[in-house]
């Protein structure tokens, strides 16, 4: 790999070829790497003439679509930090969000500074710079339409920059397990070098063709499925959202020959009739949550192709370990092997354990980022003393090698591929007036892999169903994170000497419901 790539130096497509095709009704968009480029450049152009520079947070509130990788794009090259956000969030979701990155700029699809969207009104609150950010059709533009220049007014315009290696190119929040959510600072050349991984694992190259359906807010997406396929000069198709019934259709329509999504997406695609004819799939990934044995096994079978099963993390600027390409050997029940990182395993003192045996999972490579924003107390424990990051996860390595997790140290809730923080959804709990104290955690779910439960202790003389309780949550955070059981209790499952174990919570909750049930 060239030492040094940016962003802008690691797009490698042919300026002829096609990199981008939206599948919208009745005709679809196509872009060349000569319309991308041109466009990410244009846009550049109108972000520093409203004031973004070295440094600038801008914020990226909208689906999956060809403005919202063109702003992506033009953030980086302007040495800004693309901070993208999850459009279904509710206000005081974005708020959070918008305050800690500092946004200068939110950018939203077309219409919503009129109709006061939730992240127009927590923009407005944190006085960030407010603009619409669409399509333009009749000018074959990606339009900037800045509504408010809040904390820009009066800046002026900026130079045109271009971005090096060490610059901050993306910031994403993981889910906070026992504090608030961590800020992870990924540079070009942390995201440069998961491109590369990527590129390598899968052998990829201008022949082919991705069919994006991973949100871009999240670095599955944003890595796998967008970068990496720029970085090999190969293109994708890139529809505003899953959509289970079009799937299939735009796949062949746009002869598209691999997919990397959740296990959740492969299970809904098992349930919707098998296309026919059969596209050419050259192969299927699934990564961002554990994939069962038999989903791999239906996968194969049903559609052909060899399944792939991936282990990454927001701090790895997503990729650490894939099983291969054939011919090469691949495992189900395993993430596979290192793919440009060292992998070990490691025991509580940070010592190597004999392989086959459990320790936490730890990892090395130019991928991973140098440490949360801010953060110090949580960055002390992040790596071990010899620089490896300690991903929380447990797990062994067996015979061949292949890494294998077996449980979770962190406590995160993993719904699908989504990683909910069972911290931040008991705070917005304990808000509720009837509720006194309130415990969130993982419960099976053959969909998702997980769901959420809770645990609710309600204050004295208060009463409160279940299905009030779960649209007041939907008030507050966004769908998915709305628990699909609640366990009312009088007391909270404690440990002897007081505790409250969410283990221990989750697992009394659920013998109680089975015996409820006999």
């Amino acid at each position: 790999m060239a030492a040094g790539l940016t962003l802008q130096t690691a797009i490698q497509g042919s300026p002829s070829s096609v990199a981008v095709i939206v599948p919208s009704k009745p005709n679809a968009l196509s872009f060349t790497y000569k319309d991308l480029v041109s466009e990410v450049s244009s846009f550049q152009q109108k972000l520093a003439a409203i004031g973004i520079t070295h440094g600038s947070p801008v914020s990226i509130a909208t689906v999956n679509s060809y403005e919202f990788i063109i702003s992506f794009l033009a953030a980086s090259w302007q040495r800004g930090i693309a901070a993208p956000l999850n459009p279904a969030y509710k206000q005081d979701e974005f708020e959070f969000y918008i305050e800690d990155v500092k946004s200068a700029i939110v950018l939203v699809p077309k219409g919503a500074f009129q109709s006061g969207s939730p992240a127009v009104k927590a923009a407005k609150k944190f006085n960030a710079a407010i603009a619409e950010c669409y399509w333009d059709d009749a000018k074959k533009e990606v339009a900037l339409d800045v509504k408010d220049l809040g904390q820009l007014s009066g800046k002026g315009k900026q130079p045109v920059l271009k971005p090096e290696p060490e610059d901050i190119a993306l910031v994403l929040h993981t889910s906070g397990t026992t504090s608030r959510p961590k800020v992870v600072p990924l540079s070009h050349r942390n995201l440069t070098r998961t491109m590369h991984n990527i590129r390598d694992t899968y052998q990829l190259t201008a022949q082919d063709r991705t069919m994006l359906v991973m949100p871009l807010f999240h670095v599955h997406g944003l890595l796998c499925a967008l970068l990496a396929p720029l970085y090999s000069g190969g293109s994708m198709v890139v529809p505003t959202k899953f959509s289970a019934s079009d799937f299939w259709q735009d796949f062949t329509t746009h002869k598209a020959n691999w997919y990397t999504a959740v296990p959740t997406i492969h299970q809904i695609l098992l349930k919707n009739p098998t296309p026919n004819p059969m596209p050419k799939i050259r192969f299927i990934r699934s990564c961002s949550s554990p994939l069962s044995p038999t989903v791999f096994h239906n996968l194969e079978e049903t559609y052909g192709a060899p399944v792939l099963e991936a282990y990454a993390m927001t701090e790895a600027a997503h990729q650490m370990t894939s099983n291969p390409l054939p011919p090469s050997k691949r495992k189900p029940g395993t993430v596979g092997l290192g793919q440009g990182v060292e992998v070990v395993v490691l025991d509580d003192a940070g010592n190597p354990v004999p392989q086959g045996n459990e320790g936490e999972i730890c990892i090395k490579g130019e991928n991973i980022t140098k440490g949360y924003l801010n953060n110090p107390e949580a960055n002390k424990t992040a790596f071990t003393k010899d620089g490896y990051f300690r991903t929380g996860d447990q797990g062994k390595k067996d015979e061949d090698g292949f890494v294998i997790i077996t449980g979770r140290i962190k406590e995160l809730i993993n719904k699908g591929g989504e990683k909910i923080s069972p911290i931040e959804l008991d705070n917005v709990l304990t808000r509720h007036p009837a509720v006194s104290e309130a415990v969130s955690f993982a419960i099976p779910d053959e969909m998702y892999g997980q769901e959420i439960g809770v645990a609710v202790v309600l204050k004295p003389d208060q009463r409160l169903a279940k299905d009030d309780l779960k649209k007041w949550v939907g008030e507050k955070l966004a769908k998915f994170k709305v628990p699909k059981n609640i366990y009312f209790t009088d007391v909270m499952p404690k440990t002897a000497t007081g505790k409250i174990q969410r283990r221990i919570v989750a697992e009394t909750m659920q013998k109680q419901e089975g015996k409820a049930k006999l």
